[in-house]
């Protein structure tokens, strides 16, 4: 079959028109069919069949713009849109498949329409091409699977959320470098992680914006002389608008790459978290406990439970963040319009979705049945001196240049070390020796239900600040997970 003929009567008695033999999009100038080492290489449908369902809606809001154009009549539209619709319940329930001999997703549906509709199943492909229909297929895919993953992400923050409500007066050292620092509240830890995930929906929500726009239309890359209307089938499949530049339209993969890019910084914000999860459930730290159904044990030792949630959590940003680098790659060198690499975008951008639709219900599993130790959390909090900030702080508060607070704090620090004590035990006596500035009426901030309240600006970790940050946090959540149903 060559791209301007009707194809040959399929054997058996099949409809007239009905594909005998291999579909193949193109081939009208070539005397022999491709090289065994060429078709296996070309061939895509093994990864590009998950575009289908988003193909056919295409093809429908096309069959439609062709009878617009007067390309079909009404009784050709009515047959069209039966049987593309006959063919996508027939690829929900398996009963169509793509064969061996299928290079793509659009060669394998158009095979399926053929058998339907015989040659009218040919007049589909007028005003279009495969370039404009992978690029609006892959749009539609991904602005889809971006709902699901926020609205799985929702899931995770609201998780997190709860555990800080549950422990909304639980402290805890705060950290830098990976020592005590400062004393803060858990719930204030907790939301830092949600503020993050926030940003990721944000992110997702502000990159759909800018994927709303249908390729549909440019053809192979010069638009089409059809009295097609790309505006209004973009309209009919959800778009904003069409494309400014038929030229851009195919060539496009931005949309693919800032996914991507979401996707791995998301990857990262879970990474990042998983570590933490790691580290608290480590007998050094003893933060946490995690529930049997979130962990494994050991082969060889019996006492093992393992936090392999955080691990693959941890481990798969690495695979997220390695096809973002694939994918730009790819295209870095590209001329205008289109080009045979572009098949190579779809691995990294599915594999992204699978990735995070795999790993974030199994952290919002693991974050949900957490059981943080809260009397331990709380001996910790003020260990390594970490509220000698605060002492600092009162001494500026008192009008002492903080350069000098510094240093004073500094030199307490020290003798505490050297006698092997905290700095709510010293004794007035000693306070007085170190510095005069450090009077015994200091010991109102050597605490660390103090420390944490007088932190209650904007942002802090007050337990003021941390009940106006979730409350703000929760209207956020219930925004994405509304954004996600859409």
């Amino acid at each position: 079959m060559t791209a301007d003929q009707d194809p040959p009567a399929a054997p058996g008695g099949g409809q007239p028109g009905s594909p005998a033999g291999p579909v193949r999009l193109w081939g009208g100038r070539f005397g022999a069919g491709p090289a065994d080492a060429l078709a296996r290489l070309s061939v895509s449908v093994q990864f590009d069949w998950r575009l289908a369902p988003y193909d056919l809606l295409a093809s429908a809001a096309h069959a439609r713009i062709l009878h617009k154009a007067g390309l079909l009549d009404g009784t050709e539209l009515a047959r069209m849109l039966a049987a593309i619709d006959d063919l996508a319940e027939a690829c929900r329930t398996g009963r169509f498949r793509p064969s061996a001999s299928d290079e793509d997703v659009h060669t394998a549906l158009e095979r399926g329409l053929l058998e339907r509709v015989g040659s009218l199943g040919g007049k589909l492909r007028a005003g279009r091409s495969r370039n404009d229909q992978v690029a609006t297929d892959l749009r539609l895919y991904l602005r889809d699977q971006a709902r699901t993953i926020v609205s799985r992400l929702a899931e995770l923050e609201d998780a997190l959320i709860g555990q800080a409500q549950r422990h909304a007066a639980v402290p805890v050292p705060g950290m830098t470098h990976l020592q005590h620092a400062q004393p803060v509240l858990l719930a204030h830890q907790l939301l830092a992680h949600v503020q993050a995930f926030a940003r990721d929906a944000s992110r997702l929500r502000d990159w759909d914006r800018r994927a709303a726009v249908s390729p549909l239309g440019a053809g192979a890359l010069a638009g089409s002389s059809l009295r097609i209307d790309p505006d209004a089938v973009a309209a009919e499949l959800g778009f904003d608008s069409a494309a400014e530049n038929s030229m851009d339209a195919v060539s496009d993969r931005d949309f693919a790459a800032e996914f991507c890019f979401a996707a791995a910084l998301l990857g990262v914000h879970l990474s990042r978290l998983g570590e933490e999860i790691a580290l608290w459930s480590s007998q050094e730290f003893g933060w946490i406990e995690i529930d049997d159904a979130y962990a494994t044990g050991s082969s060889i030792m019996p006492q093992k439970k393992n936090p392999d949630v955080a691990e693959l959590a941890r481990g798969k940003a690495g695979r997220l963040i390695g096809g973002l680098t694939g994918l730009l790659t790819t295209l870095k060198g590209l001329p205008l319009s289109y080009n045979r690499d572009l098949q190579e975008d779809k691995e990294p951008v599915f594999d992204a979705v699978d990735t995070l639709l795999a790993v974030l219900p199994a952290m919002a599993g693991l974050v949900d049945t957490l059981r943080f130790h809260a009397e331990r959390l709380a001996a910790l909090a003020p260990a390594g001196y970490a509220l000698a900030t605060d002492l600092a702080e009162l001494l500026v508060r008192r009008g002492t240049p903080f350069r000098e607070a510094h240093e004073v704090v500094g030199h307490l620090v020290v003798w505490c070390q050297v006698n092997d004590c905290e700095l709510a035990e010293v004794s007035d006596e000693d306070l007085a020796r170190v510095s005069p500035l450090l009077t015994p009426d200091v010991r109102e901030v050597l605490s660390v239900s103090g420390a944490i309240a007088a932190r209650s600006s904007r942002g802090g970790t007050a337990p003021s600040a941390v009940a106006a940050q979730l409350a703000r946090l929760q209207e956020d959540v219930q925004g994405q997970a509304a954004w996600a149903a859409s």
